[in-house]
């Protein structure tokens, strides 16, 4: 298996599918929406995520292969970004623009600021467009003077345009209605420790390192080394659910900004804890080799769908695994995952992957093929990501491995 030439092509077919697709020759920056039969929907609203998402995409994806024409695609989405996604009068960025690129939803989700300052960081290291950085730079100024819980610790996760309090926090209707998430934390990480490569800032290297502490405190159960999904100002813990897809996204992520930080200690705390989170998390792998959504022991209800973003990240957080404990199974299932996505979501006819398939591998009807949550960053990076870890040498790949298949 040459896992550098497979991924390269995988990585080729997406950027091509975005590069080509997705532009919006009319409005200026990317289309909102390409709905399941591959179609743009016309004037659909643009979200901040997507857009930052996008950003982040072809500036890695430029850092990877300098072609000029990713960095052009970068700079788009730089472009368009800046100029309709950054609030000018309170700082910070809308949660959506419609078609035209005005204003619509105004609303400072902090999760979508995370993506912004991720997305921007990222385009400064691909450009060194110093603005870029800047924006970056005040971005996490605006987290931390309205967002940070300087009492209670961690971060709120909505408000207002104006930084007042919401009533409404909730970062898409599935969500639980609370001032604290896991989803929310992980993303602010991961996107301080993209800052900090570029910027080693002295109070940054304190939130990122607050973060760590945030995560082994609060949203990793001690016991079962899954994440809690949903929290009130105080940590009280308001849900039973398990995300395996963001159980295996945290493994290697919190790993990674211990690593930014270089703080030997963390790492090797983290290394453990890389381990535990990519154990839990392969608790909802089954017999046909991809991982499934979601699990809630407090009813035994299972959600086994198979979503795009879950395998992605799967294969990523499980050869991590398997570099830091040498143990095959992780191989193995890494190996399963990719078999699995490979038959069932990669549309090799119109390019790009399905939103998922159901428990019985339909695919799952009406889902986009790119819209406000459905986008090139976890398959961008999970093909980055893999190709990396081998031209470090970082994989030895094992003798065969029996693939586990039990969703106990």
């Amino acid at each position: 298996m040459d896992l550098i030439a497979d991924f390269q092509i995988e990585l080729d077919r997406i950027l091509s599918y975005w590069s080509t697709r997705m532009p919006d020759v009319a409005h200026g920056g990317f289309h909102g929406q390409i709905g399941a039969d591959n179609q743009v929907v016309p004037h659909a609203p643009k979200g901040a995520v997507l857009n930052a998402r996008i950003l982040w995409t072809f500036s890695a994806a430029y850092r990877h292969q300098p072609e000029p024409a990713l960095l052009d695609l970068a700079t788009r989405a730089y472009d368009y970004f800046e100029q309709h996604f950054l609030d000018a009068e309170y700082g910070g960025v809308y949660w959506s623009v419609n078609h035209l690129g005005q204003p619509l939803d105004t609303k400072k989700q902090v999760y979508a600021l995370a993506f912004a300052l991720y997305g921007l960081s990222e385009y400064y290291a691909a450009s060194g467009h110093a603005p870029a950085l800047t924006h970056a730079q005040n971005l996490f100024r605006a987290i931390e003077q309205f967002s940070f819980d300087a009492e209670h610790g961690g971060y709120l996760e909505a408000l207002a345009r104006d930084w007042s309090p919401l009533a409404d926090r909730r970062l898409s209707d599935k969500d639980a209605n609370e001032k604290k998430t896991m989803n929310t934390h992980l993303h602010v990480l991961e996107a301080y420790a993209n800052l900090y490569r570029y910027w080693p800032d002295a109070h940054l290297q304190a939130q990122l390192r607050e973060l760590l502490e945030v995560f082994l405190t609060h949203l990793i159960d001690a016991n079962t080394h899954h994440l809690h999904l949903f929290l009130d100002e105080y940590w009280q813990v308001k849900s039973t659910a398990v995300s395996f897809g963001h159980d295996i996204e945290a493994a290697w992520l919190l790993l990674e900004a211990a690593e930014v930080l270089g703080d030997e200690e963390l790492i090797n705390q983290f290394r453990q804890v890389a381990v535990d989170l990519a154990t839990a998390a392969a608790r909802g792998l089954d017999a046909t080799g991809g991982l499934g959504y979601e699990h809630d022991p407090a009813n035994g209800h299972w959600n086994r769908e198979k979503h795009w973003w879950v395998q992605a990240e799967a294969m990523v957080g499980l050869l991590n695994a398997y570099q830091l404990s040498g143990q095959t199974q992780f191989y193995a299932q890494f190996q399963a995952v990719w078999k699995f996505t490979r038959q069932h979501l990669l549309d090799l006819h119109e390019g790009e992957w399905y939103w998922g398939v159901t428990a019985d591998l339909q695919l799952m009807p009406g889902e986009d093929k790119a819209g406000f949550w459905k986008c090139p960053y976890h398959t961008t990076r999970a093909c980055l990501e893999i190709m990396q870890r081998c031209k470090k040498q970082l994989l030895l790949v094992p003798p065969a491995a029996a693939v586990p298949t039990s969703n106990s």
